[in-house]
């Protein structure tokens, strides 16, 4: 095993947290098959609750994709105020525990209990005792999973998912990992994963008969992580505060647009949203990038760095448009338009810079 200092982690994810939400609020949703969001024929599913999710419906899906699979499915607008605010309302139970807590979005986070503020010594009992306060004080279930790493507690929490946790300790990490499905590997997504399964590797054990040379060869720098996880190895520390890499928004369309003033008119609706974001944000942003989807769902980028960054509405949205027509005319119907402000400018570079926490 690791010769690495032993710590307390605990994450815990909640259980299909918007859909959950919405059960929770209107009764009558309880026990049936919903989606947050995909209110229209070409929306996407952001959220399945586990009765959908046993008809394989799941997020990112597309509306039309997840009525087919559950005809009875019933699709709820999403509210995300009421989800922030319940997401706060947890992270302050969190926050009872230990200062170091890492949102990772809106229903997960990592907690480092290794010095715990109160409550037992041990750390199970400290992740039991937070799933049954958030239960108690909010009405919902969360999931948890415990060990000495980031990795290997991210893991655990989906093994007894939902309204369970799963415990990895240090001596029976190893063969946790050895047993441990490749695609359950939190950091190998569906890609890696069959390249993976292409050269015979499936399991935990499997991966680490490769050596770390070889596997840089393959993955590159992700190489190295993966040679160090499937030995239960991940030094990284709970973060408390986590930089915001970008602001964007974007917009699924009802039906397909194909003429310029259309595309124009709907990109400009975007560029307000994303500056009206980065302005209350406090950002500078130096990137501009154009995301466009065509009705066969094929998906492409277009971006653009201007120096020192882009200081005003008016430059930003004159160079989105710039980006736009730089296709020369699209060639098929677009169902999606997209803009996204990234590569934030830094104290370093002479400018106030501005740490964004990810809202919990």
């Amino acid at each position: 095993m690791p010769t690495e200092k032993k710590r307390k982690i605990i994450h815990v994810d909640m259980d299909a947290f918007f859909a959950s939400v919405e059960q929770l609020d209107h009764p009558e949703l309880r026990g049936k098959p919903i989606a947050v969001g995909g209110t229209s024929d070409r929306g996407v599913v952001a959220a399945a609750s586990y009765e959908a999710r046993k008809y394989g419906v799941r997020s990112a899906m597309s509306s039309k994709v997840a009525k087919r699979k559950c005809p009875n499915l019933i699709f709820v607008k999403h509210r995300f105020e009421r989800y922030k605010e319940i997401s706060a309302q947890i992270r302050s139970i969190f926050l009872e525990y230990t200062d170091l807590v890492e949102p990772l979005s809106l229903d997960e986070a990592y907690l480092d209990v290794t010095y715990a503020k109160k409550g037992q010594p041990s750390a199970t009992l400290i992740a039991k005792e937070i799933r049954q306060r958030i239960f108690e004080e909010t009405g919902l279930t969360a999931s948890a999973g415990v060990s000495y790493n980031k990795f290997l507690a991210k893991v655990a929490s989906d093994v007894n998912k939902p309204n369970g946790m799963f415990v990895v300790t240090p001596d029976k990490a190893q063969d946790f990992i050895d047993q441990l499905e490749i695609r359950k590997f939190f950091g190998i997504g569906k890609v890696t994963a069959k390249k993976l399964n292409d050269i015979g590797v499936w399991y935990g054990g499997d991966l680490k008969m490769i050596d770390r040379l070889e596997l840089t060869r393959m993955f590159g720098k992700a190489g190295n992580y993966y040679y160090d996880i499937c030995r239960g190895i991940d030094n990284r520390e709970v973060q408390p505060s986590r930089e915001r890499k970008s602001v964007g928004a974007e917009n699924t369309f009802s039906q397909d647009l194909f003429l310029e003033d259309e595309l124009k008119k709907e990109l400009l609706v975007i560029a307000e949203k994303v500056w009206e974001r980065a302005d209350r944000s406090g950002v500078k942003a130096k990137t501009v990038t154009l995301k466009f989807k065509y009705a066969d769902f094929e998906q492409h980028t277009r971006s653009k760095t201007i120096e020192p960054y882009i200081n005003t509405k008016e430059r930003f949205i004159t160079e989105s448009l710039k980006l736009m027509k730089s296709e020369g005319g699209f060639v098929k119907g677009i169902r999606l338009l997209g803009l996204t402000l990234s590569n934030f400018l830094h104290e370093q570079e002479g400018e106030i810079g501005v740490q964004l926490v990810i809202e919990f």
